[in-house]
């Protein structure tokens, strides 16, 4: 373990800022410096990452929204799921949703202001039955609607990556989750590897890549630093970042460590690390970061609207004028 940064240290935060502007990533020992950093220098920290983030993409904020196109019975034993068929919860369990209803959620996500309609399912991975149902609903919605398309269906082929490419999915979603040194702790029916290569299938299909992160597991501050390099090399557009929720029924229903303050460093050590990338504010948000919410858009610039999988998220309206009064604008 690495030692930590000692109360009243000061830090020259704008190097960190200039290192990340000169594309070079910071080191193991540095990005430790960010996540153990005394609580009374998160405003100058913060300014460091907002000035890398304002470079790359100004005031805007781009918002996703995310349906939960089919819940529950997962037979992965992930200890942060609440739909896992390993968890003791009362989510809901439903098979994939019928067309109409994909495509009605898409007009919800224009409604709320979204550019990016995510289509998520609970599994291993999508049979090529479902995967047809999710083709179709894609076709329909590009045809009618502005939206970049991003799906989540688990572990992917080389054959199912490249349809969902022709079908015009724009962004393909699947999170590394936690470090590799760290993954046997959080699940033991699939590997890291997995993850890593239906990421690549996905790099070489054309779509976009989006994978990330659950902050807040046990993990320290190496296996978080660890995240945001892996991430890097693996070159992923788009980085959310979620902030455990702990459902009770879950292996990590007991976990409680975050704090508002800890979770602003992570955000800006993952726009110093990945600093031209989208760096998304994801599940758990407003029960970790609470009050300071709308500070972490100085080091972040894209957020969810709307409701989780299993979760509830905040109104629309509220992150709108959130927006608005941080004198940021909403990405059209």
């Amino acid at each position: 373990m690495m030692q930590k940064v000692k109360e009243g240290t000061v830090v020259n935060w704008a190097y960190f800022a200039d290192l990340a502007l000169a594309g070079k990533p910071l080191t193991r020992e540095q990005a430790i410096t960010v996540l153990s950093s005394p609580d009374d220098q998160l405003l100058p920290l913060l300014y460091a990452a907002f000035k890398v983030r304002k470079h790359y993409y100004g005031k805007k904020v781009k918002l996703n929204m995310i349906i939960n196109a089919k819940s529950g019975l997962c037979p992965e034993d992930c200890g942060y799921c609440a739909q896992s068929a390993f968890a003791h919860t009362n989510v809901s369990k439903y098979p994939l949703l019928d067309q109409e209803t994909l495509i009605n959620g898409a007009r919800e996500a224009m409604a709320r202001k979204a550019g990016t309609y995510c289509i998520v399912m609970s599994g291993r991975g999508a049979t090529n039955r479902e995967l047809d149902k999710v083709i179709d609903a894609v076709e329909h919605i590009k045809s009618e609607m502005p939206l970049k398309i991003c799906a989540c269906l688990g572990i992917l082929s080389e054959d199912q990556t490249n349809r969902l490419k022709e079908a015009g999915v724009d962004r393909y979603n699947h999170n590394v989750n936690t470090s590799k040194s760290f993954h046997e702790k959080v699940t033991s029916t699939h590997t890291y590897e997995h993850r890593v290569s239906t990421v690549e299938n996905v790099k070489r299909s054309g779509i976009s890549p989006c994978s990330g992160c659950i902050i807040g597991m046990g993990e320290s501050y190496e296996d978080v630093y660890e995240m945001a390099e892996e991430l890097r090399q693996m070159d992923a557009d788009s980085i959310p970042v979620n902030f455990l929720y702990s459902v009770p029924g879950t292996k990590l229903e007991k976990m409680d460590e975050l704090n508002p303050r800890y979770c602003l460093k992570v955000l800006a050590l993952f726009r110093f690390m990945n600093p031209t990338k989208e760096i998304r504010v994801s599940g758990g948000r407003e029960v970790n970061l609470r009050s300071l919410q709308v500070m972490g858009l100085y080091a972040a610039n894209s957020i969810f609207v709307g409701d989780y999988l299993t979760t509830d998220g905040a109104d629309a309206t509220a992150d709108h004028q959130m927006i608005e009064d941080l004198g940021f604008e909403i990405e059209s």
